[in-house]
């Protein structure tokens, strides 16, 4: 599965292989744990899942969920139900049932609220009371499951590859269902609901070729030869946002319970989106790089740049998943008349610098390199 290959290379294959066992492990035995409560008491978690989840995600100051009146408890350490045994109904104590996370104390502490809320759960899981113990373990897979199933919407069943080594694989590999009719085809279509006439029912708009290869084609800016596929700058940057905000509460998800990476349908969502990140953040980059290029053509042809030019290269950084500038300076602030040789030996320089800097990935890099060579091959004409 994509995760496993991820932690493959971040680790050795004997570390890797032993941690993802035992996450997995980790993952069936709360699954099991939450699949054995009651219908009611499902419910009720899911209802205080959905709330901390809210509270989480948009920043808020403080979290309160409260625990369930009684839970059921599973009578093997690893969630197995033996033959003959019967799971124990607990009763969760009533002063230890509502809890609050943030407020003026994490102020104070100044820790941000879902690294508080982990602490918090995990100091109620080490509990002596198994009740208090299983009732939190419960919350906590029901806040995973409802970051990831509910909060995130699914996508299409997606393929990529890497290219010239990239760390992470973000060029869509053509499939026999791209090559349909996205008309006739209801995952590779957006539903505006039409609210002028009452009852006409949906109208639906069909996605580019270039957007139906990517996981969710509604967040699709650019098309593979880095051209803009909407009416502005600005709502690509709003479709590069929305999808760092989807890997971010995946992220949310793994701080509050590092064992939902063994989840297939967390596994999934993380290896499609964070491939079309990749792919449209650095497509933002080349495009707004473009239009720097054009900018210096039209304001040396109007001599607006004799007296100096610093430039802010655009790049997205593979590893905080962030569009980032690379600022240098091409000619001195001072009345120098420019010329386009100044570009090309400034270019020159700052890709020997680039080439050695250790603090970029090694795709990083490389699209900072071509970024670089790009400006000194338009500015050698």
């Amino acid at each position: 599965m994509p995760e496993e290959s991820i932690l493959v290379k971040l680790s050795s294959p004997v570390l890797a292989d032993s941690t993802t066992s035992r996450l997995r492990q980790e993952h069936q035995v709360n699954q099991r744990l939450f699949q054995s409560q009651t219908a009611l008491v499902q419910q009720y978690l899911g209802i205080q899942a959905a709330a901390v989840a809210e509270a989480v995600t948009l920043g808020l100051s403080k979290i309160d969920f409260t625990l369930p009146d009684a839970v059921t408890c599973l009578p093997t350490p690893d969630g197995r139900v033996e033959e003959r045994a019967v799971p124990a109904v607990l009763a969760v104590p009533s002063g230890a049932r509502h809890q609050i996370v943030g407020g003026r104390m994490g102020r104070l502490t100044r820790k941000d609220l879902s690294t508080a809320l982990r602490e918090r759960l995990e100091e109620l899981e080490r509990s002596s009371d198994q009740a208090i113990s299983t009732g939190v373990g419960l919350l906590r897979y029901a806040i995973v499951i409802h970051l990831v199933y509910n909060m995130l919407p699914s996508g299409r069943s997606v393929i990529y590859k890497s290219v010239n080594g990239d760390d992470i694989p973000n060029q869509p590999v053509e499939q026999e269902a791209d090559l349909g009719s996205a008309i006739n085809s209801s995952p590779d279509t957006q539903s505006l609901l039409s609210h002028v006439e009452k009852g006409r029912g949906e109208l639906m708009v069909p996605y580019v070729e270039a957007a139906r290869r990517f996981y969710l084609p509604q967040w699709v800016a650019f098309d593979d030869l880095d051209n803009l596929l909407l009416s502005s700058v600005n709502e690509a940057e709003a479709h590069i946002a929305s999808m760092q905000r989807y890997v971010s509460i995946l992220n949310t998800a793994v701080r509050v319970a590092p064992y939902i990476v063994a989840d297939e349908e967390y596994q999934r969502k993380r290896y499609g989106m964070l491939g079309q990140l990749v792919n449209q953040g650095r497509a933002l980059a080349f495009y707004q790089m473009r239009e720097i290029v054009e900018t210096i053509s039209r304001r040396a042809t109007s001599h607006d740049l004799d007296r100096g030019l610093s430039l802010s290269l655009p790049y997205f950084n593979d590893r905080t998943l962030r569009l980032e500038n690379y600022n240098f300076d091409v000619i001195p602030a001072g009345r120098v008349m420019f010329i386009p040789a100044f570009v090309v030996l400034a270019v020159r320089a700052q890709g020997a610098k680039v080439a050695q800097d250790t603090r970029f990935s090694q795709s990083t890099r490389r699209q900072l390199l071509i970024e670089l060579s790009t400006l000194e091959e338009r500015f050698l004409r």
